[in-house]
């Protein structure tokens, strides 16, 4: 299969989630799109210039990040190869087949066809990008997840510049980038956090922290964030 647009998605506890998309709108530059859903749980926020790729959706329990993958073939045939290599179907919503990767990642699995996806991403003079999902995986399941991965999407993997991190060179216009990061405990639940591309990593942190977030801690490439709701999320030294 073909992944021709990809999504991110901020899943927030419908008691935050107000507090939440204010926030994340404010510091994206984005609008909040008209309200989706039996609950009016889904909405997207609308860049100024070019097309949408990240998506907030209001919640019962849990909360995090997860991702929509919108495919060129029907998203039944890419579910059951999805659990050839180790997935597990969640939940069936009409041309929504909910997943988890082998870790326990949540994502969902979308017919382009049938959405009519976006297919351009603006990046030129963005002082910052949110731009990257970033899978948090312990270690005894690192290796089986990122195959699951790299085999899921065709794309290969790249080492980073640290050893605990691996990417999958996404596609020319596939909007968000897939990192890997390889923790220190052995085992638990694979999580996921949103990163932003920063051309001046000081300013974005500035500008965070004034729309409301916390500097959690300070590294060389990157700046763990946390939001109002509490969030983490990570400031990163890359050209958007």
């Amino acid at each position: 299969m073909t992944v021709r647009w990809m999504w991110a998605f901020l899943d927030t506890i419908e008691g935050d989630a107000d507090d939440s998309e204010a926030f994340w709108h404010t510091v994206t530059r984005t609008e909040v799109s008209a309200r989706r859903g039996e609950r009016g749980e889904f909405a997207t926020l609308l860049p100024v210039r070019g097309d949408a790729w990240v998506k907030v959706q209001h919640v019962i329990e849990g909360g995090g990040v997860h991702l929509d993958l919108d495919v060129d073939r029907p998203p039944t045939e890419v579910a059951a190869e999805a659990t050839r290599l180790g997935a597990t179907e969640v939940a069936h919503h009409d041309d929504v087949i909910v997943m988890t990767s082998p870790g326990g990642f949540t994502f969902c699995l979308t017919s382009w066809a049938n959405t009519g996806s976006p297919t351009t991403q603006v990046r030129d003079g963005e002082s910052d990008l949110l731009d990257q999902v970033c899978i948090d995986v312990p270690s005894d399941l690192y290796a089986a997840e990122l195959d699951f991965w790299e085999r899921l999407t065709g794309w290969q993997r790249r080492t980073g510049a640290l050893p605990e991190f691996t990417s999958l060179t996404r596609p020319d216009g596939i909007p968000v980038r897939l990192l890997f990061q390889r923790l220190g405990e052995p085992n638990g639940p694979v999580t996921g956090h949103i990163d932003f591309a920063c051309r001046d990593r000081a300013a974005s942190r500035e500008a965070h922290v004034a729309a409301g977030a916390m500097v959690v801690s300070e590294h060389e490439f990157w700046t763990v964030m946390r939001d109002p709701v509490g969030r983490i999320y990570c400031l990163t030294h890359r050209l958007p």
